[in-house]
């Protein structure tokens, strides 16, 4: 077979790449456009497809071909109400890609994993300069003390989000990743949500309540709730009722772990809903309850739920989503509940993550079937709109070829 010179020189610097870390600095998939395509919110209700010269790869730096990312309830936040006063802005933060280019500097993932060009990764946490926060700190400090992709302000760059065909990940911001080619594409999709939910369970399991015996009503069955329902499966719980008004959603919490549901709609008045969740459990309230409705009256019903000297997890609020009314007296002190907050992950959660979900996948639980939808980037105002619609899952916007 004969090769010309370009194919020689291509095939050396794999070797290279191989033998002595050096990087390669182009993808062994496809050519490295001029331009940049990126997804941009650019006012209230609309996302645009713009195009901008295609970043320079620092030292420091990795350019990665985006191949698909989940729309988050963030996104949907931000294209409805712009809470955090963003616009412009590149979202996307659920997203994953192949590196392409990488800067000579970078031989490692945040775990310390060997990476190379061809390698799949998803991005964690901007951390900037802060010293506070390690790998191995589960609680000290989760993303609320950090930036991350698909939430940057607009700048030079633009390709800050998951929502382009490629992304810059920036080492001189203090950009965490890893490297997660051992997991099939929809699995690192679900990366970040999933991440959200082990650092819930983690939370919970501070109180000293959750355990393999315990009764556990999941309240809310978006996507948050069922991966709840997962996770909490694939630790051994076998006693899970979940909590919504959406029949389908429940009956899918049943293939991923839940053994019952109380649609809310169907009783009338919360002492009506809180004997309902007490017969799903054969008579007894739960032991743990997580809240994940985002709804303030949610949140006041769950307390009706749990036994007394039970436990609760509330995750259900990443931005104000207004006050909630509850009677302390009755639904905390004389309960002795115990109740722990939780609001998105650290960098630990995203590494136990990666092991959920090969253990979920091990065990059948049909994590995949989460993600409902599928867009091609150039339809991502449509894909905003059926997220917005709540008709299905998770919603993802993918590269135009594996839409």
């Amino acid at each position: 077979m004969e090769m010309n010179a370009s194919q020689i020189e291509e095939i050396v610097k794999q070797v290279l790449s191989n033998v002595s870390g050096i990087p390669s600095v182009s993808s062994p998939s496809a050519e490295i456009p001029q331009t940049v395509k990126v997804g941009m919110l650019t006012e209230l209700g609309k996302m645009e497809v713009k195009e901008f010269p295609m970043p320079q790869v620092g030292d420091d730096d990795l350019l990665v071909r985006v191949e698909g990312c989940g729309i988050c309830g963030t996104d949907s936040h931000e294209y409805k109400r712009d809470p955090f006063s963003l616009i412009p802005v590149a979202l996307g933060h659920e997203g994953t890609g192949e590196i392409v280019k990488m800067g000579k500097n970078v031989k490692t993932d945040s775990a310390g994993k060997p990476v190379k060009v061809g390698d799949k990764i998803v991005t964690c946490m901007i951390f900037k300069d802060d010293p506070d926060i390690t790998m191995f700190d589960l609680n000290k400090k989760n993303v609320g003390g950090a930036d991350v992709y698909g939430l940057l302000p607009d700048d030079e760059v633009h390709a800050n989000g998951w929502f382009s065909d490629y992304i810059l990940v920036r080492g001189g911001l203090g950009s965490t990743f890893f490297n997660v080619s051992d997991l099939d594409l929809d699995s690192r999709i679900l990366i970040e949500p999933c991440a959200v939910l082990i650092h819930a369970v983690e939370r919970a399991k501070t109180t000293g309540i959750l355990r393999f015996n315990s009764r556990v009503v999941v309240q809310g069955c978006g996507p948050i709730g069922l991966i709840c329902v997962a996770v909490l499966k694939t630790m051994g719980i076998q006693n899970i009722v979940t909590v919504d008004g959406n029949e389908q959603r429940m009956e899918f919490s049943h293939r991923l772990g839940a053994s019952g549901h109380v649609n809310f709609t169907q009783h009338d008045g919360i002492e009506n809903l809180a004997n309902a969740v007490k017969e799903a459990f054969g008579g007894h309230l739960a032991d743990f309850a997580f809240q994940c409705t985002g709804s303030p009256a949610g949140h006041a019903n769950v307390y009706k739920f749990i036994r007394n000297g039970g436990g609760l997890c509330e995750l259900g609020f990443f931005i104000n989503g207004g006050d909630a009314t509850i009677n302390p007296h009755f639904d905390i002190c004389s309960k002795e509940i115990t109740e722990v907050g939780s609001w998105v992950y650290t960098l630990r959660d995203y590494v136990t993550t990666f092991d959920f979900l090969k253990s979920a996948k091990a065990i059948g639980l049909p994590m995949k079937e989460l993600i409902t939808d599928k867009y091609p980037l150039s339809r991502i105002d449509e894909a905003f709109k059926k997220a917005a619609s709540m008709t299905g899952l998770k919603i993802a916007v993918m590269r135009e070829d594996l839409a």
